[in-house]
Protein backbone atom coordinates (compact mmCIF):
# COMPACT_ATOMS: atom_id res chain seq x y z
CA UNK A 1 0.00 0.00 0.00
CA UNK A 2 1.46 3.30 -0.89
CA UNK A 3 2.66 6.27 1.87
CA UNK A 4 -0.51 8.51 3.06
CA UNK A 5 0.08 11.80 1.08
CA UNK A 6 0.34 15.40 3.00
CA UNK A 7 -2.73 17.60 2.27
CA UNK A 8 -0.57 20.90 1.60
CA UNK A 9 -3.62 22.95 2.56
CA UNK A 10 -3.34 21.18 5.96
CA UNK A 11 0.35 21.61 6.39
CA UNK A 12 0.43 25.43 6.40
CA UNK A 13 -2.45 25.83 8.50
CA UNK A 14 -1.69 23.11 11.46
CA UNK A 15 0.91 22.41 13.88
CA UNK A 16 1.70 19.68 16.30
CA UNK A 17 1.93 20.39 19.83
CA UNK A 18 4.80 18.18 21.65
CA UNK A 19 1.92 16.62 23.82
CA UNK A 20 0.33 15.48 20.22
CA UNK A 21 -2.64 18.24 20.22
CA UNK A 22 -3.12 20.52 16.98
CA UNK A 23 -2.93 24.47 16.99
CA UNK A 24 -4.79 26.78 14.45
CA UNK A 25 -4.97 30.59 14.17
CA UNK A 26 -7.87 32.18 14.55
CA UNK A 27 -9.76 33.31 11.68
CA UNK A 28 -10.86 37.22 10.78
CA UNK A 29 -7.96 38.58 11.08
CA UNK A 30 -6.48 39.17 7.86
CA UNK A 31 -8.64 42.41 6.72
CA UNK A 32 -11.35 45.12 7.56
CA UNK A 33 -9.33 45.65 11.10
CA UNK A 34 -10.55 49.18 11.19
CA UNK A 35 -14.00 48.32 12.16
CA UNK A 36 -12.88 45.58 14.81
CA UNK A 37 -11.91 46.92 18.22
CA UNK A 38 -8.03 46.33 19.54
CA UNK A 39 -9.26 44.20 22.00
CA UNK A 40 -10.55 41.59 19.14
CA UNK A 41 -7.40 42.07 17.05
CA UNK A 42 -5.03 41.11 20.26
CA UNK A 43 -7.35 37.73 21.53
CA UNK A 44 -7.26 36.75 17.47
CA UNK A 45 -3.48 37.42 17.38
CA UNK A 46 -2.83 34.16 19.93
CA UNK A 47 -3.28 30.70 18.42
CA UNK A 48 -6.33 28.42 19.47
CA UNK A 49 -6.30 24.62 19.48
CA UNK A 50 -8.70 22.26 17.37
CA UNK A 51 -11.67 21.10 18.60
CA UNK A 52 -12.00 17.23 19.74
CA UNK A 53 -14.63 16.41 16.97
CA UNK A 54 -12.37 18.04 14.70
CA UNK A 55 -8.74 16.34 15.60
CA UNK A 56 -9.36 13.01 13.67
CA UNK A 57 -10.27 14.67 10.11
CA UNK A 58 -6.71 16.33 10.95
CA UNK A 59 -4.65 14.23 11.60
CA UNK A 60 -5.43 12.08 8.62
CA UNK A 61 -4.67 15.39 6.80
CA UNK A 62 -1.52 15.83 8.30
CA UNK A 63 -0.65 11.94 7.64
CA UNK A 64 -0.12 11.44 11.64
CA UNK A 65 -1.23 8.04 12.93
Amino acid sequence: MPKMKTNPGAKKRFTLTGSGKIKRKHAYKSHILTKKSTKRKRNLTYFGQVDKADEKNIKLLLAIK
